[in-house]
């Protein structure tokens, strides 16, 4: 039996964290040192941030990183 993990980093829940803190890209995007386009494609899902970039937002959002990025495990049937 093959176990496997998948790594998911939902931009959507970013958005939603965002959004529910009342920050707006630009002010998130301005913690976070990096330009409010980069947030806007993490956020839309078009560019795989790295590491450090969602620990700046961890951080910026005041959560884990595990709030961020999910690991979930999937067991083969073979």
């Amino acid at each position: 039996m093959w176990v496997n993990f998948y790594i998911l980093i939902p931009s959507e829940r970013i958005r939603f964290l965002r959004e529910s803190k009342g920050i707006s890209q630009q002010n998130l995007a301005a913690i976070c040192n990096f330009e409010k386009a980069n947030l806007s494609r993490i956020e839309a899902g078009r560019t795989n941030p790295t590491i450090s970039t969602l620990y700046k937002i961890s951080q910026a959002l005041e959560i884990s990183i595990a709030d961020l990025v999910a690991v979930e495990q999937y067991k083969s049937k073979e």
